[in-house]
């Protein structure tokens, strides 16, 4: 059975309407009825109710759709993922969520800079979510968020288990305690979480460091990017919980306090294609894992 047919089955299953489907598909209904026939005659079975109004598949065709539209999605990605891998002796596009240019990132890609001055290097700032559809769809080539996710078609490495700590306005009473602070006194507090959007997200992380331990916040507010949320807190909003990189960010109005739990991290993952072993991805990463691993020896 050819491609183009599985195309053919998917358009009259999405529009369930042959007339539909044929202009959607830029060809004329009775060579399209032929090829649903063809089809049918092939598996052995019916795929659709005939008499049906509307048109309606049976369930050998919902198994048959479900396999269908995944081989039709991945050789959709094959012309664009094809053509950005003849590129990457030439270029290289790194996806980044904003919190984790705080830490190493800037030093990989300086390193990177020195070691292939040749190569093209360019930034996207998106959202974990959007990295894992950018890295199969060939946009870029390497991601780093700070979300574990399970996908079969990518590698993940978590370079870093990074410490949270707490940003405090510089006027709370909680930020002239010189000991590490408990979780247990953020309970009473207003979190200020971010990214609003997308979800799930690092925000989820930090609401998942108080209820994993049976805390809850006195309120919680979201909002979309680190640089407001600490502005609400020099602002007096509240408390948030950031990654410890963040500390290099000197706020007006705030302060950073460690935790006394030692295990409140937030993960860096770097993310590629699973077969992606081009020179070019290989120099990238390879930069990166010795550059987060002395960071986290020193």
């Amino acid at each position: 059975m050819e491609l183009r047919q599985l195309r053919y089955f998917v358009a009259v299953a999405e529009e369930m309407n042959f007339t539909r489907a044929a202009s959607r598909l830029h060809m004329t209904q009775p060579p399209l009825s032929r090829q649903i026939q063809q089809i049918e005659e092939a598996v052995g079975l019916s795929l659709f109710e005939r008499g049906a109004r509307p048109l309606k598949l049976t369930d050998a065709g919902r198994i048959f759709y479900e396999q269908a539209k995944r081989l039709v999605d991945e050789s959709d990605e094959i012309v664009p993922l094809t053509r950005k891998l003849a590129e990457l002796t030439e270029r290289i596009v790194i996806g980044f969520v904003p919190s984790t240019l705080y830490g190493a990132i800037p030093e990989v890609i300086r390193a990177f800079r020195e070691a292939a001055p040749q190569i093209e290097l360019s930034l996207i700032e998106m959202f974990t979510g959007e990295q894992v559809d950018a890295l199969k769809g060939g946009r870029i080539d390497v991601g780093f968020g700070r979300l574990r996710f399970d996908d079969t078609r990518l590698l993940r490495e978590v370079l870093l288990e990074e410490s949270m700590i707490v940003a405090l306005p510089d006027s709370h009473p909680l930020a002239l305690e010189q000991a590490p602070l408990t979780l247990a006194a953020l309970a009473n507090e207003t979190l200020i979480i971010y990214p609003s959007q997308p979800r799930p997200s690092y925000a989820d992380q930090q609401l998942a460091v108080l209820r994993d331990r049976a805390l809850e916040p006195r309120a919680v507010h979201e909002v979309r990017e680190l640089q407001t949320a600490l502005g609400l807190v020099a602002a007096q909003a509240g408390v948030s919980l950031v990654p410890e990189s963040v500390e290099g960010l000197r706020a007006r109005g705030v302060v950073y306090r460690r935790l006394s739990d030692k295990n409140v991290f937030s993960p860096i993952v770097m993310s590629r294609r699973l077969h992606d072993e081009g020179p070019t991805t290989e120099l990238f990463c390879s930069l990166a894992r010795t550059l987060f691993r002395q960071r986290s020896d020193g």
